[in-house]
């Protein structure tokens, strides 16, 4: 007992000591924002979201988070999914998935079976999303190398027979045309033509077992394809990895300057037609001394490095760019049973990343003059998996994880974009150079429409570790005459907000929740307030509150 008695008073007088200093010397952030200053509409880059198993859309779960996507925005949530051509039952499984859209009878003659693509894109669109179409893998029955053909990850090669360049690809070309006419007549040519339609994915590594003229060839003839089934599809690529790599840097300019100039494999004219740009940004977490260090700084040097190569070239500048995978790090399907650094996807670090590292890609965006148009998070939900196993997911068994809850945050920030700073910012030059290592990134995106404004904060650091919450002030100025008094709503993402995993832990981490149980994560999984909302006079919006380490606050003011 006297052991214990000391081990408190040794504890309070390092508090007093060392802690509380700490504290005190603290100093507020503010976060002046200019509701009248506006900066250009604000795009809904956010709302694209992706996996590599197509077949997971139409399960139970999938089918429940597809419609929650659609609910969380106001616009067109778009969805992208690997395998849409792959051979198989249809059957989902880590990192694979099928439709078996194309065989051949004993002649060599094609068949073709849309069931699966119809009930995929179906769903979407039942439920206000909409398909962003990734035109692959290769059928087994055109693939150069046919077998083996599924994998097994995580045992054995990845990149078997799906990977491969068609072994005919006029073939592989009337594919791609059939299965346009075939979206055409079932949704309409507006509806399609709505739609972006990217050639493959990641052609710079595995993915594409082709070298990079065969892939400028594989391009030209989908394209040529699609354009023919339907002119006024919106068709682009390459969907590189990130172009912070020499390789896929180097892949991305041949392939823009292929577009450009080069000649054209299907029709044999100059250059191929390219409506939108592609490629992908990943971060790189990883375990430092106990405890995980995320790793912003790699995945902005590859939208910085990408944003550079596109508006290097003339003709192509202007052009819709698509981060058509943008993630902390590369690997959905890997949890944290097997990658500790995963643990990162079940609580609050996720959010905040996610909301500094959009921040920060929009200036980027402006840094370089570019045409951003999405930003696509690569993760979506696992069928029949451990609750909060540390897979790369929105939502686990059904209960949405505190990741989604910042995109119906973004969701609730409509038109305008207008001028936020901050003096908690990390500038976006010390992010490329070294990530956020020193202080952390207290910063803010502000939008305002007719009648509201909206103003999204984060606390965000590359080290999850313990630390001091930020005190914050947000100064609010610009509003219109007509809003002398307005309408405060603070919702919050932190260890007892819209968190469900912390509900999940305070009832014994279970597997087999009870009804009861159940029900109580799935609320927890919400969206939450901070406070009651509240009225306060326009003319006295300094709003002042502590945001923790890694959580992530909304401010809605209505008039």
């Amino acid at each position: 007992m006297a052991s214990l008695r000391k081990f408190h008073v040794v504890s309070s007088l390092f508090a007093i000591l060392v802690l509380a200093p700490a504290l005190a010397a603290q100093q507020t952030v503010t976060i002046r924002v200019e509701a009248g200053k506006g900066q250009g509409p604000l795009k809904p880059a956010w709302a694209y979201f992706g996996a590599d198993e197509p077949n997971y859309s139409y399960a139970p779960h999938g089918r429940e988070l597809i419609a929650e996507l659609a609910a969380a925005t106001p616009a067109p949530v778009q969805i992208r999914v690997h395998n849409l051509l792959t051979s198989g039952d249809g059957e989902p499984a880590l990192k694979w998935g099928s439709t078996n859209a194309y065989t051949e009878d004993a002649s060599g003659n094609p068949v073709y079976d849309w069931k699966v693509i119809d009930r995929i894109f179906d769903g979407y669109l039942e439920s206000g999303a909409k398909p962003f179409v990734e035109i692959g893998f290769m059928p087994q029955a055109l693939s150069v190398q046919p077998d083996p053909y599924r994998h097994q990850w995580p045992k054995g090669e990845l990149f078997t027979g799906w990977a491969y360049p068609p072994r005919d690809y006029a073939k592989w070309a009337e594919l791609v045309h059939q299965l346009v006419l075939h979206c055409v007549s079932r949704h309409g040519k507006e509806k399609a033509g709505s739609w972006f339609w990217e050639v493959w994915n990641e052609p710079d590594i595995g993915y594409w077992k082709g070298t990079p003229q065969e892939y400028d060839k594989l391009y030209d003839y989908t394209v040529d394809a699609i354009r023919r089934a339907l002119p006024i599809a919106k068709v682009g690529g390459p969907a590189t990895t990130g172009p912070g790599h020499k390789k896929a840097a180097e892949f991305l300019r041949q392939f823009l300057e292929h577009c450009a100039n080069g000649e054209n494999s299907a029709t044999g004219k100059s250059g191929a037609p390219l409506d939108f740009v592609s490629f992908h940004a990943k971060g790189s977490p990883r375990v430092v001394e106990g405890h995980v260090r995320m790793g912003l700084a790699n995945q902005l040097r590859d939208v910085d490095q990408g944003f550079a190569i596109v508006s290097s070239f003339p003709k192509f500048a202007s052009l819709p760019i698509i981060l058509s995978e943008s993630d902390p790090e590369g690997c959905a399907a890997c949890s944290a049973k097997t990658y500790p650094q995963n643990i990162y996807r079940n609580g609050t670090l996720y959010p905040a990343y996610t909301a500094a590292a959009i921040g920060s890609i929009l200036k980027l965006n402006q840094k370089h003059g570019t045409n951003l148009q999405g930003i696509l998070t690569w993760a979506f939900e696992f069928e029949d998996q451990p609750y909060f196993s540390g897979f790369r997911t929105l939502a686990t068994n059904g209960v949405d994880k505190p990741v989604l809850n910042v995109f119906r945050m973004l969701g609730l920030m409509q038109g305008e974009r207008v001028e936020a700073d901050s003096s908690g910012a990390v500038n976006v030059e010390t992010m490329l150079d070294s990530g956020v290592r020193d202080a952390p990134d207290v910063d803010a995106l502000a939008a305002r429409s007719d009648h509201s404004l909206t103003v999204l904060v984060w606390n965000y650091h590359d080290d999850d570790v313990a630390a001091p919450e930020a005190a914050v002030n947000v100064e609010i100025a610009g509003l219109p005459s007509s809003a002398d008094e307005v309408l405060v709503r603070h919702y919050r993402i932190d260890g007892n907000h819209s968190n469900a995993y912390t509900a999940w832990k305070d009832m014994g981490s279970p597997q087999n929740p009870t009804p009861e149980q159940y029900a109580k994560l799935k609320d927890a999984g919400q969206l939450q307030l901070l406070e009651s909302p509240r009225w306060s006079a326009s003319d006295k919006l300094n709003l002042k509150f502590t945001l923790p380490r890694q959580a992530v606050s909304l401010l809605e003011l209505n008039w």
